[in-house]
C-alpha cells in the first residue's frame, strides 16, 4: 500500500495522507532533536487482538535494524500501551462510517525514536487516576514514565495522532 505525503491548506497532516516523512517530528518535541541518522517505518494495524503483539514485534525488529537494541524493552511497553489505546478507543469511538485503520509509525532522529499512532477516533487521551480496585487506566502513566515526552494532535478532518519519544 502506498501513501502520498501531503498536507492540508493549514499544513496539518490528515488521516488520509499520514505517512511520516523521514524528517517528521512532533512540534512539541523539536527541542529534543540532535543531529544524527534518520529513518522511519509505518505499519497498518488490523483491528484485532493480535495487533498489539504485532506492534511490539515490529518495533523490536525496527529498533534492532537501526542498531538501537537498548530501546527495545521500553519501546515495547510504550508501543503496547499506545497500540491498545488506538485499537480499543480510537476505533471503538470513531464515527461508524469511518473505515480508517490504525497506523503505527516509528521515526528515528539520531538516538531518539518516536512511536506514533494514528486512529480515526476523536477522543482525547488523558492521564487517568484510577482507584485501587480499577483494572486499567495506568497505560498513559507507563508511557509518560518511559518517554522523554509524549503528546497528541488532532488530524483533519477527523482522528488523532498520539506519540511518544524515547531515547
Amino acid at each position: 500500500m502506498i501513501y502520498v505525503q501531503s498536507t492540508t491548506a493549514h499544513g496539518q497532516w490528515t488521516t488520509f495522507d499520514w505517512w511520516p516523512p523521514v524528517g517528521w517530528w512532533p512540534e512539541a518535541a523539536r527541542d529534543l532533536l540532535a543531529p544524527g541518522p534518520s529513518a522511519s517505518a509505518t505499519f497498518v494495524l488490523p483491528p484485532n487482538a493480535s495487533s498489539a503483539h504485532s506492534a511490539r514485534s515490529l518495533a523490536a525488529g525496527a529498533l534492532s535494524g537501526w542498531g538501537l537494541a537498548e530501546l527495545i524493552e521500553n519501546m515495547e511497553l510504550v508501543v503496547s500501551e499506545l497500540a491498545t489505546n488506538a485499537l480499543r478507543h480510537g476505533l471503538h469511538l470513531a464515527e461508524p462510517h469511518c473505515a480508517r485503520p490504525v497506523h503505527m509509525s516509528l521515526v528515528r532522529r539520531g538516538s531518539l525514536v518516536t512511536s506514533a499512532f494514528t486512529d480515526p477516533g476523536s477522543s482525547v487521551p488523558v492521564l487517568r487516576y484510577p482507584g485501587p480496585l480499577d483494572t486499567g487506566g495506568l497505560g498513559l502513566h507507563i508511557v509518560e514514565s518511559l518517554s522523554l515526552r509524549w503528546g497528541w494532535s488532532a488530524l483533519a478532518p477527523h482522528g488523532k495522532i498520539v506519540w511518544a519519544v524515547l531515547s
